[in-house]
This record gives C-alpha cells, structure tokens and sequence, in this order.
C-alpha cells in the first residue's frame, strides 16, 4: 500500500491531482456525445477506486467527477475518507455512478454487521467485500482460515437476509500451503457457496501461479467479481491490456464464473489518469 513519506510525496500526487482533474473537465467540455465514453459492453465497466485512494484523500468529488469523466459507471469502494453514506450516495447521484460493491476491513465485520448493512442500504452496494488480511489477521496456522471460514458463514448467512452479497477478496498468500492445506481451498470448500462468494483478483490469483478456469470449472457460479488488473514482464503491476495476462480465455469463461462486475484496479501507478483510461478501454474490448 502506499503511503504518503512526507512532503516531496503529498507534492507530487498534488500535482498529479491537478493534472488529472484537468483532464476531467478537458473531457467533460468536449462536444456532446464526445465527452464520455460511455460503455455498450455486456457487462458494467467498473473501478476499484483504491487505485485512487490518494487522490481521494484530496477530494472524493472531484475523484469520481474524474472517473464519470473517462467513462466509467460502477464504483467499488474502498473506504469513504470522511464522508457519510448519505453524503457519498449524493455525489454518486450527482456523477451518475453506482457502487454495487465496498470492500470493508476485517475489523468492521468484528464489531458489528450493523453499521455495515445501514451504509450498504443507503449507498447502494449489493457486495461488501472482506478485502485483505493482515499478517497478524492471518497467522501461521491452517486453523485461522477454519476459523474464519466459520465467521464467513455467519456474517453471509445474516447480510443475505438484508438483501446483501458477502464476497472475499485474495491476494496470494491464500494459496500458500499451509499444514498440508490450501487456504483459498479451507475457505471455498467450508463456507456456504450462496453465502459466501469471491472476488478473484487476476493478478493476485495468476501471480501465486493458479489458473483461473481450474477454480470456474471446480467452482461455477462462485465468482461474481473480479479485480481485472495486469502483470508486466517482471511480475508487478500494469496497466490493463498492457501486461502479460491473457485475459480473453478468463473472460471466455465469464458466464462459469458467474461474473456480474469486473473491476479495473491497480494496486500502484505513476500515472493515475493513464491507468484509468487504460484500463477503460481495455476492460471494455474483453467484455466486446
């Protein structure tokens, strides 16, 4: 994750910020019909707008004025710096976005599904995502990921009743043996497949050198979001279509999937208009 190393950092993703703004109101001013990009693909174009989060820190409204700008339609959340839900569904309306998603940290589920289910109503979001453990969160032993497989079960079984779809998100330490066992496979095969649905990260999950069709064909119908991020020749992150990960066989086998939102993410770039314009685009031509 990045963090922001003092001055010369705020700075820069400041100055970025600008740019990037200024080229939100450079494509809003553009004749009409021109000015967005609007997709006719089959399925949503969506953003994991944590591929934002420092230009959200800035300005959560001139963030998704930017994003509605390039095109997009489908927010994910990943925290609302500051703003209430009522306050965020405002400027959701105003941007003509939905967010059918949040990701919502480990510790929020532990408190509490109130809050949770109060805010999903309000925003709009049909998922709420279990996005990351931490090292501490996530221990040493195989018996965490039965532990909180159990605890999936429980909060998915109660937000169904809401109207609300859990999901978790992996990176790929889920796919690291553990006693003999795979965790991805602890939290697949032990909680309920209606309760409990994934959001496969395509980077994260061919990173840790799985095959996505193997987890379809083993798991129809589980995998309803997915984070469409790509990979360069060195195994870090790229921009969506520039990368090696053939994403035309996985988007082949959307309807397996069960495939309802794909997400544009990257976890870190230079250039953030880049990578949202990019990843519009590329997202769009899979989905054609």
């Amino acid at each position: 994750m990045t963090q922001f190393d003092g001055r010369s950092t705020s700075q820069l993703v400041r100055r970025q910020f600008l740019k990037c703004t200024a080229g939100a109101f450079a494509l809003a001013t553009l004749p009409l019909g021109m000015a967005k990009a609007k997709s006719t693909a089959s399925a949503p174009i969506g953003l994991q707008l944590y591929t934002l989060r420092d230009m959200m820190a800035i300005s959560v409204p001139a963030t998704l004025e930017l994003v509605s700008a390039v095109g997009y339609t489908d927010m994910e959340f990943a925290g609302y710096f500051s703003y209430s839900a009522k306050q965020i569904k405002q400027l959701l309306n105003e941007t003509g976005l939905k967010a059918p998603s949040a990701h919502i940290p480990l510790t929020e589920f532990e408190k509490g599904l109130d809050s949770i289910i109060e805010d999903a109503k309000i925003v709009g979001h049909k998922y709420v995502v279990l996005p990351y453990l931490t090292e501490a969160q996530r221990g040493t032993k195989i018996d965490t990921y039965y532990q909180l497989a159990e605890k999936l079960n429980r909060w998915g079984e109660a937000l169904k009743k809401e109207g609300i779809q859990l999901a978790y998100h992996n990176h790929d330490f889920e796919f690291e043996t553990r006693d003999g066992e795979v965790p991805y496979d602890v939290l697949l095969n032990e909680t309920d497949a209606d309760n409990v649905k994934m959001e496969l990260d395509l980077y994260w999950t061919v990173k840790a050198n799985q095959d996505p069709l193997a987890l379809f064909n083993a798991h129809p119908g589980r995998f309803p979001l997915w984070h469409v991020k790509d990979m360069d020749t060195q195994g870090e992150f790229a921009d969506v279509g520039t990368g090696t990960i053939d994403f035309k066989p996985i988007f082949a086998h959307a309807s397996k999937a069960g495939l309802v939102f794909p997400f544009v993410e990257r976890d870190q770039t230079d250039d953030r208009l880049r990578t949202i314009r990019q990843g519009f685009d590329g997202l769009k031509a899979l989905q054609q």
